[in-house]
């Protein structure tokens, strides 16, 4: 806990005060400030006795000890809480205290690198862990504004088998119970809104915001967009290559659930190479198929805090013809992964020589402005790859062809599955695969979207100060409303 919290921590190797007081006095005669110690109560209740006291440097640490104050704890969960308090009034009430909720794993991972201080941060920021443990009413008196990743607490999500986006999400008792308390609450906000993350759940809805960038781009540049998309309620839509076609998608194609968090299946992917293997894919439904895009294995992170925007190379996926190449190994059958876990990655030599990735950083700034501002978050990220040349990929056409037959061959059209009339036969749209090269554009394609991301490939000394910038301007502002 203590490294968590940025907070230095000494264990005592007795209960004794007078005992303590001088392991105290030994350890941290350097030190001024305030002094907590902590001393379980067994078989008792309260169950913790936290004895604090004050110190200045020289002082003599058992008399100081001896004249302390006590606070009884039931749990130590409370403990963040009694040093926030104690903080606050012993520093300012100016102070801007930030509940905040999310898995353990992520509040680790932000907490190491000294993101979440129970100390006041040079902004005037201070982090109070918040726990479904206790009741949440009782920790929200110490707190001013709250900092939540939701989608850790979503236990199911139901969508709406139209083709509006439309959902009910289910979360944990706790949530629900900050939940409703936020709702109650007129003075208890958050960073950023519940209902301004719900459309990053959605793929869906995600596609169809990004294609309001499209006016960003001018004549003459490369541009800014979404990728082609197309939802799909079921793999064995009789009219399937045809809506494909009309969503301008060749393959091989990404396929995607449209629930893109919260879920233990959101991250279950797969890239089919033949239109026929749709129907047995084992992708959650309903899906979103997204367009392949050639980047030479390189995928631009951004991450978005507040006003300033930071992006990070990775690297990403192989072009097409290797991706096309390696699935006739096996049958070209569709490569199913996880993306949270087996992104299938290119190797040194998959690259595209000769080509570099020209990112256009003003155009993509423009792009996470216009998307911070209709998504109405202040921290979150989004992936943007660039589209690279030569694309080798299996394009869907469609020829109109009228074939004239004598009546002696009525017998042919039958075997073909065709309607014959008056001795001739009118096919009307025949599908016809060919493989083809598509020069790339250029084009940069915003790829996925996710909320309150852990922007930890941009170096603490940047980012984390950034980030506690983006939280207090967003408090600063909701004072002047």
């Amino acid at each position: 806990m203590a490294k968590l919290h940025s907070f230095e921590c000494l264990p005592l190797t007795a209960s004794s005060p007078d005992i303590a007081s001088r392991e105290i006095a030994q350890t941290w005669s350097h030190i001024s400030g305030t002094i907590l110690y902590l001393l379980p109560n067994h078989d008792a209740s309260p169950k913790i006795t936290c004895t604090y006291f004050s110190i200045a440097l020289d002082d003599e640490v058992t008399s100081a000890f001896h004249n302390s104050n006590r606070i009884y704890m039931e749990k130590l969960e409370e403990l963040p809480l009694t040093i926030c308090h104690l903080n606050k009034r012993a520093i300012s009430n100016d102070l801007v205290t930030v509940g905040y909720i999310m898995k353990p794993s992520r509040e680790e991972d932000f907490a190491k690198r000294g993101a979440f201080p129970i100390c006041p941060t040079p902004n005037g920021l201070m982090f109070l862990p918040l726990t479904f443990e206790l009741p949440i009413s009782k920790q929200l008196e110490e707190v001013d504004v709250i900092l939540h990743k939701a989608t850790d607490e979503i236990v199911s999500i139901e969508l709406n088998s139209s083709s509006e986006s439309s959902y009910q999400i289910g979360y944990t008792k706790g949530m629900q119970e900050l939940q409703r308390h936020i709702e109650n609450h007129n003075d208890c906000f958050e960073v950023d809104p519940l209902n301004s993350i719900y459309p990053v759940l959605d793929r869906l809805k995600i596609q169809q915001l990004l294609l309001g960038l499209e006016d960003l781009n001018v004549g003459g540049r490369c541009k800014v967009r979404a990728p082609h998309f197309l939802k799909v309620n079921s793999f064995d839509e009789p009219d399937l290559v045809q809506r494909l076609h009309d969503a301008t998608l060749s393959l091989p194609s990404i396929v995607k659930p449209q629930v893109a968090c919260g879920v233990a299946d959101a991250h279950s992917m797969a890239i089919v190479f033949k239109v026929e293997d749709f129907k047995v894919l084992n992708v959650p439904l309903p899906a979103v198929i997204q367009e392949y895009v050639d980047h030479s294995s390189t995928l631009f992170k951004f991450y978005v805090l507040g006003d300033r925007v930071f992006h990070t190379v990775k690297k990403s996926m192989p072009n097409a013809d290797v991706l096309i190449k390696s699935s006739e190994k096996n049958g070209s059958k569709p490569l199913l992964f996880d993306s949270l876990k087996s992104l299938p990655t290119a190797t040194a030599n998959q690259h595209s020589e000769g080509w570099d990735p020209c990112l256009d950083l003003a155009l993509v700034n423009k792009a996470a402005e216009r998307l911070s501002k209709r998504l109405g978050l202040t921290i979150f990220g989004f992936d943007v790859v660039v589209s690279s040349l030569n694309k080798l990929c299996l394009h869907i056409s469609y020829v109109k062809t009228i074939i004239f037959l004598l009546n002696l061959f009525q017998s042919f059209p039958k075997l073909l599955g065709l309607s014959h009339h008056d001795g001739y036969v009118l096919m009307g749209v025949i599908p016809v695969y060919c493989t083809q090269i598509q020069e790339g554009s250029g084009d940069h394609v915003v790829v996925d979207v996710n909320y309150l991301p852990s922007f930890k490939e941009i170096p603490d000394d940047v980012a984390v100060p950034a980030f506690w910038d983006a939280i207090k301007k967003k408090v600063d502002s909701k004072a002047v409303k």
